[in-house]
């Protein structure tokens, strides 16, 4: 049995402990596990207290108990939730929730182009359960291919959940508002203790009436205890990663160490976005889209330089890379088709052409979609390499499963049967990932104002097919050119009469998309063209309260010169002053008292402004 740590004694070193990788994450048992029901039993949740060695932790079960246990050779612990540690995926979104970046563990789709989900969407079955995901623990860090979760197990997770009743724990340093020591309090909801460190605190209402946030996993706190447990849902527990597997800090805070493998795998846009103080962007960089590279340093900034296969160096903000699993299954370390031709992630190949022939080839392999007619003929390339050898391509701006025997490698040169042999490479690459001309003018128009290319948009608006309004992946190119701050494009968009309130599927319309891109230009040019400031999307938030929530102050300011309204509410029932108290923003708190902003309105939690500064500790 692992020694018992005696409760209340925090570890002196309280420095190093808090810097320490994965202090306060979120802990359930692990496959090694070997100590009886001290964690209360299988599911039961814990928090990361500190680590005494790099081969040692200390939890605090939601319990009580605190004990060692191993996390290195010995696994006795998975990471249900690191987003009470900080960790965050820069330039990343999740696509059903749109939490940006993803807190904690990032779970990316293998199947579909550029899918995120964070870990509550993920076990919450959001998005296609036959999918495979790639499981991506810190930025930068290896992605493990995971199996579907329609085949997986799911169990139910146990502790201090909404619901729990529970009465002050190890670390507890609040007086007497629970009423005095072995008084008990309902747990009413999980709630970020700070912004830096989400799902680390437990709203509490006392017996005795009083209501407060405590720490449940910030900086390894746990100022509860269970005394009835409640469920906190499901969880795919085998798709967890073991706690201490990637070893602490070994390779840098980012994971990274020369000679690893690395891809870029976020869209183009963030990227770019990313690489600002970074090394910057240059058209030359195209080729690290469709490449592996190798890393070959790292300098005092702690950025990356990468070299690639064509002698090129480029250096790396590390949140733009991930690292590439280099020891495969045997017969993955490259797909064959059955001409022999071997394939790695990144090769240009060549679908079939023949409708009939690639039906019969992708009986088994990936089977055949009438939606993948377009690829037939066309030119894409490997993103993935299955256990199977099929080959996942990306073509066309979309991503498929191919029999390896249903394409054709490129010449290596980058030249293609049938082209001058002059085209590059980077070129080819350019063309695939900017200016795949697919016939769809909804695609050509979105794309070109996501780019910021008010020429070409034009261009596009005046052939007779066109559609101002035409959506392409979900959006207007008026929701795209906001989002991106391209007032050239929004002009030309708004004289051919663009519909400045048209929807996405989360609701959000120009404005908001102008809220979400820091965009305060933008704002002043739609509200111009007549956009209702203050429109809501489908969680009944205006542009102003994703401007207070991302931080992005001149849109607020310019939202409230405009004269937005400064106090509706959202589906929570939070106006923008609650999200600026909860932020920490005085500098958005002023703003929005000064345009009179109504403090008295109580959220769903039955909380006027007043209360949730109190609440927030905010003073």
């Amino acid at each position: 049995m692992p020694e018992m740590e005696p409760t209340g004694n925090g570890p002196t070193n309280r420095a190093a402990r808090v810097t320490m990788e994965g202090v306060g994450a979120r802990v359930l048992r692990g496959p090694d596990w070997k100590w009886g029901k001290q964690d209360g039993g299988e599911g039961h949740v814990g928090t990361v207290r500190n680590f005494e060695s790099p081969e040692e932790v200390v939890v605090v079960w939601d319990n009580g108990t605190a004990a060692n246990y191993r996390c290195s050779g010995a696994y006795d612990l998975r990471i249900l939730d690191s987003a009470p540690t900080g960790i965050k995926h820069e330039g990343t979104m999740c696509d059903t929730c749109r939490q940006q970046p993803i807190f904690g563990i990032r779970w990316k789709c293998a199947e579909c182009t550029n899918y995120d989900l964070c870990s509550i969407c993920y076990h919450g079955d959001k998005h296609h359960l036959r999918h495979r995901f790639y499981r991506i623990t810190t930025p930068g860090s290896e992605r493990v291919l995971l199996e579907p979760r329609r085949k997986s197990k799911k169990i139910a997770i146990r502790g201090i959940f909404p619901g729990a009743r529970v009465v002050r724990g190890v670390d507890w340093q609040w007086e007497d508002q629970d009423g005095g020591n072995g008084r008990r309090g309902k747990v009413t909801e999980i709630q970020d203790w700070s912004a830096a460190s989400p799902r680390s605190a437990a709203y509490v209402i006392w017996d005795n009436g009083a209501k407060n946030l405590y720490r449940v996993g910030f900086e390894g706190m746990a100022d509860l205890k269970v005394v009835n447990d409640a469920k906190g849902g499901t969880v795919y527990r085998d798709h967890l990663p073991l706690l201490g597997e990637q070893g602490p800090g070994r390779s840098g805070p980012h994971g990274l160490a020369i000679g690893d493998q690395v891809n870029v795998d976020l869209d183009l846009e963030i990227v770019q976005s990313l690489q600002h103080g970074h090394g910057g962007w240059t058209d030359g960089m195209f080729e690290c889209l469709g490449t592996t590279g190798t890393v070959v340093g790292i300098d005092e900034d702690h950025d990356i330089v990468v070299s690639y296969p064509s002698g090129n160096r480029w250096t790396f903000n590390p949140a733009v890379l991930t690292k590439v699993n280099t020891t495969p299954p045997p017969s993955a370390s490259g797909g064959e088709g059955a001409t022999g031709q071997q394939f790695a992630v990144g090769d240009l190949v060549q679908i079939c052409s023949d409708p009939e022939r690639i039906k019969i080839l992708q009986r088994g392999h990936g089977e055949w979609a009438e939606a993948m007619t377009p690829t037939l003929g066309k030119i894409g390339r490997v993103q993935q390499i299955y256990h199977d050898n099929d080959l996942k391509v990306e073509v066309c701006g979309t991503s498929w499963t191919y029999n390896p025997s249903a394409v054709t490698k490129v010449a290596s040169d980058g030249t293609v049967p049938g082209t001058s042999s002059g085209e590059r490479l980077s070129a080819l690459l350019k063309k695939l990932f900017e200016n795949h001309v697919s016939g769809d003018v909804n695609e050509e128009l979105v794309k070109a104002a996501a780019n910021g290319d008010a020429q070409k948009s034009e261009e596009i608006l005046k052939r007779p097919e066109a559609e101002v309004n035409g959506v392409f992946a979900g959006h207007t190119a008026l929701q795209a050119a906001s989002q991106n701050g391209h007032l050239e494009v929004i002009k030309a968009l708004l004289r051919q009469k663009a519909d400045v309130e048209i929807e996405d599927k989360d609701g959000d319309r120009a404005v908001h998309h102008a809220a979400f891109g820091d965009e305060p230009g933008v704002m002043e040019s739609l509200a111009r063209s007549g956009a209702d400031l203050n429109a809501r999307n489908k969680r009944r938030q205006t542009a102003l309260h994703i401007a207070v929530n991302k931080g992005h102050v001149g849109v607020v300011k310019t939202l409230l010169e405009l004269g937005c309204h400064p106090s509706l509410q959202d589906s929570e029932g939070d106006t923008p002053l609650h999200d600026a108290i909860s932020k920490k923003r005085d500098d958005m708190l002023t703003l929005l008292l000064d345009q009179n902003a109504d403090i008295t309105l109580t959220n769903n939690n039955g909380f006027n402004a007043l209360h949730h500064a109190a609440l927030r500790g905010n003073p």
